[in-house]
């Protein structure tokens, strides 16, 4: 049975993060980016947060946002790591006294094993697709070809157009520690379907 991590990213609704949570999801994320079809709002997230059971990792997600505000959702939402989505430094991401990951886009000629080497701080790189003018949530998947777990100093997270029909190559492609999952689990942007996440986590759990 794979061992590989399941987040469950964008989540909008308290019962939305119950059903992850009772699929068997490890992570959930709450976006904090308001471009996003899947943002929330403080009030929001508490009461998503309320709904989540112990052992159960709540991700925050940012783009490039003022330290300021990151530093006042912390202040108010019980978040467990903080998932970087811009173009953020490595020294902006470890102010925070929080655990981090810092999500990369895989745009054409971008030196992944380069980029690992800077956020050596991070207790993880999340690989996404790149989409012009979109950081994240693009659901479509990139060649995975182009990486290995086993060429990077970090544990991998890998995101993009991930479902429950591809999961399981990805993972027997690229070994991630983790998949991040967000538009493969919804009937509608930020409205997750608790039977595809069911599939989904089914799809991860299946790889040996």
């Amino acid at each position: 049975m794979s061992s590989t991590r399941v987040k469950i990213c964008g989540i909008t609704r308290e019962a939305d993060a119950r059903a992850a949570a009772a699929a068997g999801a490890d992570a959930i994320g709450l976006v904090f980016y308001p471009g996003s079809p899947r943002a929330v709002s403080l009030e929001q997230a508490k009461k998503i947060v309320e709904n989540v059971p112990p052992f159960v990792t709540i991700v925050a997600l940012f783009v490039d946002e003022p330290a300021d505000v990151v530093m006042r959702t912390l202040e108010q939402v019980a978040v467990d790591v903080i998932q970087f989505h811009g173009d953020e430094t490595p020294e902006f991401c470890a102010q925070f006294s929080r655990p981090w990951i810092k999500a990369l886009r895989m745009k054409p000629g971008l030196d992944v094993a380069r980029e690992f080497g800077q956020f050596t701080g991070a207790r993880g790189v999340l690989l996404d697709t790149w989409q012009e003018g979109k950081p994240g949530g693009t659901g479509h998947a990139f060649d995975w070809s182009l990486v290995s777990s086993d060429s990077y100093s970090l544990p991998l997270v890998l995101a993009g157009g991930l479902h429950a029909e591809n999961v399981a190559a990805a993972i027997t492609t690229v070994r991630p520690a983790a998949v991040d999952v967000s538009g493969g689990v919804e009937s509608a942007p930020g409205i997750k379907d608790a039977a595809k996440i069911r599939r989904f986590i089914s799809a991860v759990r299946s790889v040996r």
